[in-house]
C-alpha cells in the first residue's frame, strides 16, 4: 500500500523519459545535439553511396526499375491475363494450318510430283527450259491445294471421331473453328481449280476436279464412302495411284510440247503405287480402331482385327517388292538392276523387320503408329528411287 501511494504521488512524471524528467531546460539543450547526430549519419550514408562503383549504382537502379516494370506488367496482366498478342495469334494460326494440311500427305504429294516430272525431263533433256519453272511450281501448288482440301474436309466431318483417335488435329482440338476450317477448304479448292484451269488445259482440269469429287464423297454425307472399306480403298488407290502419276506426267509432257506416251518407269510406278495406295488405305485405320468402333465406322481393321490387317498389308507390299525385283530381272533393257532390284529388296527387308517388331510389341498403340509411319516412309523412298529406275539404260 505504501508503494502504491508513492507511485500515485509520483504521477505522470514517473512515466516520462529520463531526458524529460530532467526538466524542460535540459530537454531543449539536448535537441540540437540529436539533430546534429542525425545529420552526421545521413552525410556518412551519402558518402558511402558515392564511394560505390558506378556499375554497382547502375545495377541497383536497374533492379529498382525492373521491379517497377514487373509490377506494372503484373497489374496489366491481372486486368486481361489470357489475351494473346497479334503476333502470337499469327503463330498459333500458322501452326494449326500446318497440322490441318496433314504434313505426311504433303510430303508424299511433293515427292511424287517432283519424281514424275523429273522422269519427263530426263527423257527430253534438250527441251528443258527454265522459263517453265514457274508453271511447274504452280502445278505443285495446285496439287497441294487439292491435297489440303481433301484432308481438310475429312477433318470437318470426322471431328467427333478425331476427338477420340486424333485429338491433336486442329479442328478436333479446337485450334481451328468449324467456320475457319470450311473457309480454308473452300479457298484451297477454288485456288486449285483456278490454277489448273488457267495453266494446264481441260483434260488435266477435269482430272483435278474428279479427284476433288472423289475426296468429297469419301468424307461428306450422304455418301460418306469412307464408311465402306472397299469404296474407301478404291478412292485412295485411284487418287494416289492413277490420278497423281498419270496427271502429272501428262502435264509435264504437255508443258514440253510433247504428246502423251507411256514410259516404262511411269507404267511401273502407276501400277506399283496403285497397289501401295491400297495398302495405305487398309492400314491407315489401324491407329483409329477404337474411335471407329465407337462411332460405327466399318473398316478392314474393325472387321478383321489389327494383327490380320497388319500382316495383310505387309504381305501385299512384299509381293509388290517381289514384283519389282522380278521386273528388273525380266527386263534388264528397261530397268537398272541395282536401283530396281536391290533397292526394292532393301525396302522389303525394312518392312518385314517393322512387321516383326509390331508383333513383338503385341500391337500396342505406339507400335501401331510406328508401323504405319514406316509404311509412309517406304512410300517416300519409292518416289526417291523412281528417277533412277532406268539409270544408265
Amino acid at each position: 500500500m505504501q508503494a502504491l501511494q508513492q507511485n500515485r504521488a509520483a504521477g505522470p512524471a514517473a512515466a516520462q523519459p529520463a531526458g524529460l524528467r530532467q526538466g524542460p531546460v535540459a530537454a531543449v539543450a539536448a535537441a540540437p545535439r540529436q539533430r546534429l547526430a542525425l545529420r552526421q549519419r545521413q552525410q556518412q550514408q551519402q558518402q558511402l553511396v558515392q564511394q560505390q562503383p558506378w556499375q554497382q549504382r547502375q545495377s541497383q537502379q536497374c533492379r529498382r526499375g525492373s521491379l517497377a516494370v514487373t509490377a506494372s506488367a503484373a497489374g496489366a496482366g491481372a486486368l486481361n491475363p489470357e489475351e494473346p498478342t497479334a503476333a502470337q495469334k499469327i503463330v498459333a494460326f500458322k501452326e494449326a494450318f500446318w497440322k490441318f494440311l496433314r504434313p505426311h500427305t504433303i510430303r508424299g504429294t511433293i515427292l511424287g510430283s517432283t519424281a514424275v516430272t523429273t522422269i519427263a525431263l530426263l527423257e527430253n533433256t534438250g527441251l528443258i527450259d527454265w522459263a517453265l519453272l514457274p508453271r511447274a511450281a504452280l502445278g505443285v501448288l495446285a496439287l497441294l491445294c487439292g491435297n489440303g482440301y481433301i484432308v481438310g474436309i475429312n477433318q470437318i466431318y470426322d471431328v467427333e471421331i478425331d476427338a477420340v483417335n486424333k485429338p491433336f488435329l486442329p479442328v478436333a482440338a479446337g485450334e481451328l473453328s468449324q467456320g475457319a476450317a470450311w473457309a480454308l477448304c473452300l479457298l484451297l479448292a477454288a485456288g486449285g481449280v483456278a490454277i489448273t484451269s488457267l495453266n494446264f488445259g481441260p483434260l488435266i482440269t477435269g482430272l483435278y476436279c474428279f479427284g476433288l469429287f472423289l475426296g468429297t464423297i469419301y468424307s461428306v454425307p450422304p455418301l460418306r464412302l469412307k464408311r465402306s472399306a472397299i469404296a474407301a480403298f478404291m478412292i485412295i488407290a485411284t487418287v494416289r495411284g492413277f490420278l497423281l502419276n498419270f496427271g502429272v506426267y501428262h502435264a509435264a509432257r504437255a508443258a514440253l510440247g510433247l504428246p502423251f506416251a507411256w514410259n516404262p518407269s511411269i507404267t511401273f510406278i502407276t501400277a506399283f503405287v496403285t497397289l501401295f495406295a491400297t495398302v495405305i488405305a487398309i492400314t491407315k485405320d489401324l491407329p483409329d480402331i477404337e474411335g471407329d468402333k465407337q462411332f460405327g465406322i466399318e473398316t478392314f481393321a474393325t472387321r478383321m482385327g489389327v494383327r490380320n490387317i497388319a500382316f495383310l498389308g505387309s504381305g501385299l507390299l512384299v509381293a509388290n517388292y517381289v514384283g519389282a525385283i522380278a521386273a528388273a530381272l525380266r527386263f534388264p533393257a528397261l530397268f537398272n538392276i541395282w536401283t530396281m532390284g536391290a533397292g526394292h529388296a532393301v525396302l522389303a527387308v525394312v518392312l518385314i523387320y517393322k512387321t516383326i517388331k509390331l508383333d513383338a510389341a503385341h500391337y500396342s498403340q505406339q507400335a501401331i503408329k510406328d508401323y504405319y509411319g514406316a509404311i509412309w516412309l517406304n512410300f517416300y523412298c519409292e518416289y526417291l528411287l523412281l528417277p533412277f529406275l532406268a539409270w544408265g539404260i
